[in-house]
């Protein structure tokens, strides 16, 4: 009964404006900012050993424990009653998904949530309120009430593994940044014209050829310099069933990217059958947009792909499924006489077409595995690369309503277009979060001022509007390094525009907040870059 006290109490001090906007919080520490912070003014003496109880929440309290003994080398006590501590889990409060209440008073710590994400976000606060407020081994914590909720629900990061092999330790370091971020998507591109990076047991050749290509393309886009050695790797399933078992402990969900039917040379290196031109190449060396693409209108390349995504949706235990469908070139279809045909046969103005009813046969197939299909926004049957030399008619055909639209590229007409016609959409306008474009192109200040919801979109439809993403696209990215000082730490701007609250977003706070946790990043090896407002 005590949590539901806790919670009417919180709710009349919100309707009776006594909630202080966390703009004004004194004790202004967490990312990404929470919603509502109330200060009582006294402080509660955190000492160890800590003592916990929990309440339909056993893998929150474990997750505690564990980071507890490995960020403060303290102990953790699990009783019964009379302790520090208390997380519990209840439907009843009526609470969203994600959301929490975490109370810290005179008598103790309580952390409540409707669901066990919520709880486990409401510890990632508490946390980062514990690294804040540390002396030796007590933590002298500001009494205070946090009610908090994010403001989207797809908050994104999207490593490319595709052109790097990493391996499993930087994914779990990726996700551990992720979890105290309170980040819930890793994107994951696994294949591309440069590699593929999962084992598929019915088609051990993709990983097996592949999975490795002679050398490696720097310098550039137009550069004819390589690396000068050769380059592999791929993710076995066990290796996936583990790394997916640390994300759900950890309430990120893993998305794969399985590219179709263009950047598929990867594949067609694997099995030359799959391609319209039914001949041998190798993985290229060079990245980019490359000519070959999967022979969609042939029904044992249908039959392949499926096969994959049947494998792939049961590994990952996934509901959303990426099929990339970017950046294809329809060269090869132009040139073999029954696509020609087949696309003359159906009366269709562009090859782009045969693309939409391709994807659309995916999706559908998809949709029987109870998961959904999600593409970047060429799905749409816009042309976003006719400076690349990609032309095609205007399409007859239309996507089908159900797929999730990752945009990336175009004009934001499009997106509000598409919202407006009910599409789900996740919004990764690339020149203000490709992560790979640069700290100097997308500086702190510049990622910090995205806003998914494009102006100008009518307040009905912002709700199809489910979230951003900020992705870390490799092709320049050979070392761990590299990765690290892209990333780090404008992924953490990336993450408050996900959670907070517009309203709440103040650059010179979260400068304040972020020096800390960049100290905190690079005491664990990682790599950041200098933002001059860092120093």
């Amino acid at each position: 009964m005590k949590h539901v006290k806790t919670f009417l109490f919180l709710s009349i001090l919100f309707l009776n404006g006594l909630f202080l906007n966390a703009a004004s919080n004194a004790n202004d520490v967490v990312i990404p900012r929470p919603s509502q912070v109330t200060i009582t003014g006294d402080t509660y003496i955190l000492k160890s050993p800590i003592t916990i109880n929990q309440k339909h929440a056993d893998r929150v309290e474990k997750y505690f424990i564990d980071q507890v003994n490995k960020d403060f080398n303290l102990s953790v006590v699990s009783k019964k009653k009379n302790t520090d501590i208390k997380i519990e889990v209840n439907k009843g409060l009526g609470l969203s998904v994600e959301a929490y209440l975490l109370n810290i008073t005179t008598k103790g710590i309580e952390i409540v949530a409707s669901t066990e994400t919520g709880a486990f976000y409401g510890v990632q606060s508490l946390l980062q309120l514990m690294k804040a407020d540390r002396n030796d081994n007590s933590f002298e914590l500001l009494c205070q009430n946090i009610e908090d909720a994010p403001r989207f629900s797809w908050r994104a990061y999207l490593f490319d593994e595709a052109r790097y092999f990493k391996g499993e330790a930087e994914v779990y370091r990726l996700l551990d940044a992720m979890a105290e971020l309170k980040m819930n998507v890793l994107h994951w591109h696994l294949t591309d014209d440069a590699g593929w990076r999962v084992e598929i047991k019915q088609y051990p050749l993709l990983t097996q050829v592949g999975g490795k290509r002679k050398d490696t393309q720097k310098g550039g886009w137009k550069s004819d310099d390589t690396m000068g050695e050769p380059h592999e790797g791929f993710y076995t399933q066990e290796q996936i069933k583990r790394i997916l078992a640390y994300a759900k402990e950890r309430h990120i969900k893993l998305v794969p990217e399985i590219e179709m039917p263009g950047h598929a040379s990867a594949a067609i290196a694997a099995y030359p059958w799959l391609g319209t031109k039914n001949e041998a190449i190798e993985v290229p060396v060079k990245f980019g947009k490359h000519y070959h693409t999967f022979n969609v209108i042939n029904p044992d390349v249908q039959e392949f792909l499926e096969n994959v995504l049947a494998e792939v949706i049961t590994l990952f235990e996934t509901d959303i499924v990426h099929i990339g469908g970017d950046e294809v070139r329809f060269n090869h279809w132009e040139e073999d006489d029954k696509m020609v045909q087949y696309k003359n046969d159906k009366g269709f103005n562009s090859f782009m077409d045969v693309q939409i009813e391709f994807t659309n046969k995916m999706s559908q197939y998809i949709a029987s595995k109870n998961c959904r299909m999600m593409g970047w926004n060429e799905i749409l049957g816009t042309n976003l690369h006719a400076d690349d030399n990609i032309k095609f008619a205007e399409t007859t055909t239309q996507v089908a309503s159900n797929v999730i639209v990752q945009f990336w590229k175009g004009n934001l007409d499009e997106l509000k277009d598409a919202a407006q016609k009910g599409y789900q959409l996740v919004n990764s306008f690339h020149t203000l979060t490709y992560l790979d474009y640069g700290n100097k192109n997308i500086n702190l200040q510049k990622a910090y001022g995205f806003d998914p919801i494009p102006e100008g979109l009518p307040k009905e439809f912002e709700k199809n509007i489910i979230g951003s993403g900020c992705q870390m696209w490799c092709e320049w990215a050979p070392t761990i390094q590299d990765v690290h000082t892209q990333t780090f730490p404008k992924i953490a701007a990336y993450a408050e525009i996900g959670w907070t609250q517009l309203e709440n977003k103040d650059f010179d706070s979260f400068i304040g907040r972020l020096k800390p946790l960049s100290k905190e990043w690079a005491n664990r090896g990682i790599e950041l870059y200098q933002f001059d407002e860092l120093q």
